[in-house]
């Protein structure tokens, strides 16, 4: 009975068997056209110059079709300024207005149609018409589905480009000629994790992805935090200002997102000073007096301090977390100002514990419950950051299994013998998928409930942060305390999961694809999270080819130690191929200079057979839908 009443649903789709013979004929064909490119990014931290410059090249998919296509026909130095305008097609017409003839017009729009009809070779007509602009559509197919053999109807193409250059319409049709053409050398994102802290416009970045034809987010631990803030966790909340604090970064919270920190900055003001441990790390060329950087730094303390206030009753309320090694105001022998960590005594340095009562570290006063309580509510009432983390809820999941690879931001907790990591989580053990799945429904339940801050999902989120067994942390502890206030450099080594140390060995990798349903030989794991440190010789490729890293590297800060700009990946139905960036000057350089930010590319892996849509998570969807318009055709026929 429930399967007649499906199909008569499904029927009243169709006004015929024809129609339907039609859609099955047509999903069967589009399962035999090769895969589309899938562009792997990561660690993105709010660099949105860098990303989006990433997002128009396609890693340098662009200037790949350029060069195959036009090989023989086009300069290298004429190749480049194509690869510019398609970048930054208003930009580079800006100021390259002075070559614009009418033969400098003609001749743009047919290497455009060129490259549009050469990018779109893997997708239907209909697809393809789906992505062009709407207010040229009529005129971009007529010159896309021109046959050159066609000599009746060549004065038929050359009127329609002349009238376009004459009604003074061809810089609005190369423009959307060239987002067209950015579109379409990439079918599908995928942003493997964090998109906010540390660079400046993470906002930006989220309002890209939500105009992005096709993508989806794996998060990562910089955007739990700000998740949790959202979902009422006052020590997320608190971890999102100091680290905004930390970067210079405060203007995201109060200008971006609309959130008043000024009581919080009265308050800073009348319990802090001055302090070099906390005062904000500054890029090359920023402008800040010295009266704003005194302001952030006195927040920077106020943040930190309440944060380690809230993790010290967040560690009691929540044994089984087992994070009793992070009490480190408990631990602090406030009249000799040192502290006793693991067995050994550390004098503390450019301390601000002026609101910390010794006899109770965690205590917070009723002046700071209720500056909490007003933060949060700003927090949680956000409209623009409510907009942003609900699409990140809507678009995103803790790892994702597409097309046979499995992709998470940070790891799979692992014991020293490759084992997976378990936890006990109210009176259940946990581990591998299982645990990932938890730390998802425990995300997605407290993100409903705001109101709930002290209840056990809105906890975990900050275990999600920093706790030993996360897949987003994959380390043992946090030593944010240690950082700021003890020299020796011992104290601030995070030790990491062994996963870490044993993903350079293929059976482990194995191991962790299985359980979670892969066994092909194409499987492969994808991570962000870990910077990898090419100065030093470290590969991005691991466990013979299984895995492959690609922070980003994007942000500013970790380019010093890692030699360059990290990495993206592309997927494309002849292989995939891992691409290293160097670093982003600025829009500017790039226009004027045509300094692409690729830099090289490196062979991961290439299949013995070409990849078909038939062979991608999307052509299993397509096969369910023939097979259920095959049972419908014999339902009717019946």
């Amino acid at each position: 009975m429930k399967k007649d009443k499906y199909l008569d649903l499904l029927s009243s789709k169709f006004d015929s068997t024809e129609e339907i013979v039609s859609e099955i004929i047509n999903l069967k064909a589009i399962l035999n056209l090769p895969k589309g490119t899938e562009h792997f990014v990561s660690d993105l931290h709010g660099e949105y110059n860098a990303f989006q410059h990433i997002l128009r090249n396609g890693s340098g998919n662009v200037k790949e079709k350029i060069k195959e296509l036009f090989h023989q026909t086009l300069s290298f130095e004429k190749q480049q300024k194509l690869a510019t305008l398609i970048y930054y097609p208003e930009e580079r017409l800006e100021i390259t207005r002075d070559e614009h003839t009418d033969e400098w017009y003609k001749e743009t729009i047919d290497y455009l149609i060129q490259l549009i009809r050469f990018s779109s070779s893997k997708y239907t007509r209909s697809k393809l018409r789906k992505t062009l602009p709407s207010r040229f559509s009529y005129i971009i197919e007529e010159l896309l589905f021109q046959n050159d053999n066609q000599t009746d109807k060549k004065n038929y193409y050359n009127q329609i480009i002349n009238n376009v250059i004459s009604l003074q319409q061809g810089d609005k049709l190369i423009i959307d000629l060239c987002y067209t053409i950015q579109r379409l050398v990439v079918d599908h994102l995928h942003v493997v994790g964090d998109i906010y802290d540390r660079g400046p416009e993470p906002d930006k970045i989220i309002e890209r992805l939500m105009t992005h034809h096709s993508h989806d987010i794996q998060w990562g631990n910089h955007d739990i935090i700000w998740i949790g803030a959202c979902s009422g966790s006052a020590i997320c909340m608190m971890n999102t200002i100091r680290i905004s604090a930390r970067y210079n970064n405060l203007s995201i919270i109060e200008d971006t997102y609309g959130i008043n920190l000024r009581p919080l900055l009265t308050y800073a003001e009348k319990y802090y000073e001055d302090n070099p441990a906390f005062r904000p790390k500054m890029e090359e060329g920023d402008h800040v007096c010295h009266e704003e950087i005194l302001e952030t730094t006195k927040i920077h303390q106020a943040a930190a301090i309440l944060q380690f206030k809230l993790e010290e009753q967040l560690v009691l309320r929540r044994p089984e977390f087992n994070m009793e090694h992070r009490q480190l105001l408990s631990k602090t022998d406030y009249q000799n100002n040192t502290i006793d960590i693991k067995e050994k005594t550390y004098s503390l340095h450019d301390t601000c514990f002026k609101t910390v009562d010794p006899l109770n570290p965690g205590q917070l006063t009723i002046e700071e419950e209720e500056l909490i309580e007003r933060l949060l509510h700003n927090f949680i009432y956000s409209e623009k950051l409510k907009r942003h983390t609900s699409f990140l809820l809507d678009k995103g999941s803790m790892y994702l299994v597409y097309n046979e690879n499995l992709l998470i931001h940070g790891c799979v907790p692992l014991n020293e013998d490759g084992s997976f990591q378990s936890i006990t989580l109210n009176e259940k053990v946990y581990k591998g998928k299982e645990l990932i799945d938890h730390f998802e429904y425990a995300l997605r339940k407290a993100y409903r409930s705001p109101h709930e801050s002290t209840d056990y999902e809105t906890d975990l989120l900050w275990y999600l942060w920093s706790g030993e067994s996360s897949s987003l942390f994959g380390k043992k502890e946090m030593t944010t305390f240690e950082r700021y206030f003890i020299k020796e450099k011992e104290t601030h080594v995070e030790e990491k999961n062994s996963y870490y140390k044993l993903r350079e060995e293929e059976e482990t990798i194995r191991n962790i694809l299985k359980e979670f349903g892969l066994n092909g030989e194409d499987s492969h794991l994808i991570n962000g999270h870990t910077p990898i440190k090419e100065l030093k010789g470290e590969n991005p490729i691991k466990a013979n080819g299984k895995l492959i890293v690609i922070d980003g590297g994007f942000s500013k800060p970790y380019q010093k130690t890692t030699g360059l700009a990290g990495y993206t990946l592309l997927y494309n139905s002849y292989g995939m191929q891992l691409v290293a960036h160097k670093p982003f000057s600025s829009v500017k350089q790039v226009i004027e200079e045509h300094d692409d930010i690729l830099s090289m590319k490196r062979l991961v892996d290439r299949p013995l057979e070409r990849k078909r849509v038939s062979d991608t998570t999307i052509g299993c969807k397509i096969q369910e839908e023939i097979n259920e318009l095959q049972s419908l055709l014999e339902y009717l026929n019946y």
